[in-house]
């Protein structure tokens, strides 16, 4: 098993900056990869960003591209999400999930991020 645990959301004006934090324990060492999705409010989880440890390897989707950055330390297996120019279509619940496989597997219990107008 493998538990997340997302922190760094919080309240900020549009054009502010946060970071986010996610923090994996238990069976880390098959963790393949890490990423950030997001929820807003009556809409569907979509994906933000996210890196595979082996290659270093990075992605984004368009509307984090060049604001976004995902990071991350490989022995502890925590991943980052520095999140600059903040827009209030940022607003949602963070949330951070680890793949052991292809697919994501694993999930955080979420942060909020606000971006107001």
């Amino acid at each position: 098993q493998v538990q997340l645990v997302e922190s760094g959301g919080g309240l900020v004006q549009a054009g502010g900056s946060l970071k986010l934090s996610c923090a994996a324990s238990g069976r880390t060492f098959s963790i393949i990869g890490m990423g950030w999705f997001r929820q807003a409010p009556g809409k569907e989880r979509e994906f933000v960003a996210d890196i595979t440890w082996s290659s270093g390897r990075t992605t984004y989707t368009d509307s984090a591209k060049d604001r976004f950055t995902i990071s991350g330390d490989n022995t502890k297996k925590t991943v980052y999400l520095q999140m600059n120019s903040l827009k209030p279509d940022d607003t949602a619940v963070y949330y951070c999930s680890a793949r052991v496989s292809s697919v994501f597997d694993y999930w955080g219990q979420g942060t909020q991020v606000t971006v107001t107008s």
